[in-house]
């Protein structure tokens, strides 16, 4: 089980640069991924999911993202679309998105931290 998030987290089988819901949720339940928020400031500090650090869009640097495993996340999708795309173009392949953001954490009940 753990190798095929493993694989969804680094891409395997090409398909595209995001994670599922399910995937998501037991990553963060078992810390197995590094989340960043590319919220602005304000935004991450108004609910944010466990453990996420904040590396708003607006000054967004694909150098500046830790190594391993990440998943991008904003509101609604949009904004880590953007820096999945800078990631990948700086040749980052460990890097994926969570299309629902914290909004669609949140509607399924996704806990937030503030």
């Amino acid at each position: 089980m753990l190798s095929g998030l493993m694989s969804k987290l680094t891409g395997g089988g090409g398909e595209t640069p995001t994670i599922e819901h399910e995937d998501f949720e037991r990553a963060v339940k078992e810390g197995s991924c590094i989340i960043v928020d590319v919220r602005e400031p304000h935004e991450y500090a108004a609910g944010h999911v466990p453990g996420a650090r904040n590396l708003p869009l607006s000054q967004f640097d694909p150098s500046k993202l830790p190594q391993g495993n990440c998943v991008l996340i904003c509101q609604a999708g949009g904004r880590s679309a953007k820096a999945l795309a800078q990631a990948i173009r700086a040749g980052r392949k460990d890097v994926r998105h969570y299309a629902p953001g914290t909004g669609g954490w949140r509607a399924r009940g996704g806990a937030v931290r503030t």
